[in-house]
């Protein structure tokens, strides 16, 4: 029987959402012949902990449904043995960039990636704690149903589940390794105070992540679309794409692969918004098949977010983001160029050729990004109250960050470097079957 991981990483309480996700998975064993491995990658507090096993324990067994609660010293052990296992160079180093003190998206998604390898499964569909499932006519709308139906096929074997087709005919002997959509409600960045506060500056801010050379008009366009997601109308019936598909139409809260999150880890940067959107653009860019479905997710913000801890280390990784992208707009742009090429005969990604490029990314001039705490520095100030005193606190982290950015742009050419020794320990290794499911 084929196996999926369907998994939800955390730091946050969020029973509501671990519930939601057993039915999901409950739905995915139903509806498809699959053994649904749902792994839930938890780095919250003991109390909080507790409190989620509780949700699993509480849950009603189901058939073909395995249930992995994981906390930090459970991956860790794991991740140790893997490591060692796989004898890659700097194993302390690859540790830390696994599971590392800060927060980490790409991170979080790597562990689920490697762990769904070494529980035998075949593709990763992965889900946020700060989301929930929309519903028609009473019934929960669950975005596996797209996944399972088009994963791992070929792109010319997929049309009677698609209810339209745009993709090139010299494409149609891949196999699809992305099935994904969006989100609706609030911004997936948490920025709209800024956008009501001035939009204006909420321009400057938002533009700091488009190419250097980018006109003021697409600045603008870019902007238009930042962040939005799907929108805000809700699902009336569904709509699905066998494309090419764009990473500005999908989110990392309601996505899954295939094949591809063996080939390349994502980039382990800690405190970093958007660090975990680099296989998408991976994807596309090899012009590898996937579907792009309708079945959005809802996005709410923590109220964590809004004390005034949070609102500083959130503007911290926001910052952190666009630093990033003086990096990752390079690699995109030279992946984009390569096109074809970063396949192998069989449509694999050609994990060297991408670890060569973000390599030569590390040694770009900072001169942009020291443009770049510039310019936030004037936009936070003229926003003033909490956003003057943040700038104040950038002001003084500035050549720090700087630092970080190039360090976690060479940490994950590293990563790439060692990602296939580690998934191969770690099918060798496996993982435990628990005896808990929901």
């Amino acid at each position: 029987m084929r196996r999926v991981c369907l998994t939800l990483p955390t730091n946050r309480a969020c029973r509501p959402a671990i519930s939601e996700l057993g039915a999901e998975a409950a739905y995915a064993a139903r509806q498809f012949e699959v053994e649904v491995h749902l792994l839930i990658l938890d780095s919250s507090d003991p109390r909080t902990f507790a409190e989620h096993a509780e949700a699993v324990a509480a849950g009603p067994g189901v058939p073909n449904v395995v249930v992995h609660h994981l906390d930090e010293a459970m991956q860790r052990a794991f991740l140790q043995e893997v490591i060692e296992r796989a004898g890659v160079v700097k194993p302390d180093l690859v540790l830390d960039l696994m599971l590392p003190a800060d927060l980490s998206y790409g991170a979080c998604t790597n562990r689920a990636f490697l762990i769904a390898s070494a529980l035998g499964c075949e593709s990763v569909h992965r889900r946020d704690s700060d989301s929930s499932y929309q519903l028609l006519h009473g019934e929960t709308v669950f975005p596996i149903q797209h996944e399972l139906a088009s994963l791992g096929r070929r792109a010319a074997d997929v049309q009677d589940v698609v209810t339209e087709t745009e993709l090139d005919p010299v494409h149609q002997q891949k196999p699809v390794v992305l099935v994904a959509s969006s989100f609706i409600g609030e911004l997936s960045v948490d920025i709209s105070e800024i956008q009501q506060l001035d939009p204006e500056v909420y321009v400057d801010i938002v533009s700091l992540w488009a190419p250097r050379d980018w006109s003021a008009q697409q600045r603008r366009e870019l902007v238009a679309e930042s962040f939005t997601g799907a929108g805000t109308d809700p699902f009336v019936e569904d709509r699905a794409v066998l494309t090419i598909v764009d990473p500005m139409r999908i989110d990392m809260c309601n996505i899954s692969f295939q094949q591809v999150h063996e080939e390349l880890p994502l980039p382990p940067a800690t405190n970093t918004i958007g660090s975990d959107y680099f296989l998408m653009h991976a994807v596309h860019d090899a012009a590898l098949p996937g579907v792009l479905h309708n079945r959005n997710i809802v996005n709410f913000y923590t109220p964590e977010r809004r004390t005034d801890s949070g609102f500083a280390a959130y503007q911290l990784r926001l910052t952190k983001f666009f630093l990033s992208m003086l990096y990752f707009n390079f690699v995109y742009q030279r992946m984009a160029e390569a096109g074809g090429s970063l396949l192998d005969g069989g449509h694999r990604l050609r994990a060297s050729v991408v670890a060569d490029l973000v390599r030569e990314s590390a040694e770009l001039d900072r001169e942009e990004n020291i443009q770049r705490l510039a310019s936030l520095d004037r936009s936070y100030r003229k926003l003033g109250g909490r956003y003057a005193a943040f700038a104040d606190l950038l002001a003084a982290a500035g050549p720090r960050l700087l630092d970080e950015a190039q360090r976690d742009i060479e940490d994950f050419a590293l990563l790439i470097d060692v990602w296939e020794p580690l998934i191969q320990a770690g099918r060798a290794l496996g993982l435990p079957r628990p005896r808990q499911s929901l």
